[in-house]
């Protein structure tokens, strides 16, 4: 019975500590807005209205775009190779690629990520002035947004 008092003792104890570094784990960073929404222009493959959702951890992020652009097939998961430059308010610029995508069916918006990419603190990254360029079945699109980004430029804590 003695060893059960301790075993249970030591669990509660294991358990306690482990609630309490949570309450000093630091807190999640946060990049501002966490989604935007732009209008672009994909030339000949069309034009309309893009979603762009963004998140952080430390100085990596991602963005996953929903393109102004429809499939005009059934394209394969993970079968777009795509780059994402956006234009950063203290110069330069800075990309997120990848090849991440849901499997779409013909019709459906093309969506894109999460593409990943590195940021540091106060960086504030808007689409327009940069570009999306999108590769699939050898053919690339190049979308480019025509006006700000609403509600405004992410900004990276």
């Amino acid at each position: 019975m003695r060893g059960k008092r301790f075993g249970t003792g030591a669990a509660l104890a294991v358990g306690a500590f482990a609630l309490s570094g949570l309450a000093f784990a630091p807190a999640a960073v946060a990049v501002t807005p966490g989604t935007a929404t732009i209008t672009a222009d994909c030339g000949s493959f069309g034009s309309g209205e893009a979603t762009l959702a963004a998140t952080q951890d430390g100085t990596s992020a991602t963005i996953t775009v929903t393109s102004a652009i429809t499939a005009p097939i059934a394209l394969a998961e993970d079968s777009i190779t795509s780059t994402l430059t956006l234009v950063n308010a203290s110069g330069g610029t800075t990309t997120f690629s990848g090849t991440e995508n849901p499997a779409l069916t013909a019709g459906d918006p093309v969506t894109v990520g999460p593409l990943s990419g590195t940021v540091a603190s106060g960086d504030s990254l808007e689409a327009y002035g940069g570009s999306l360029q999108i590769v699939v079945l050898g053919i690339t699109v190049t979308c480019t947004a025509t006006g700000p980004q609403s509600p405004g430029p992410f900004v990276f804590d």
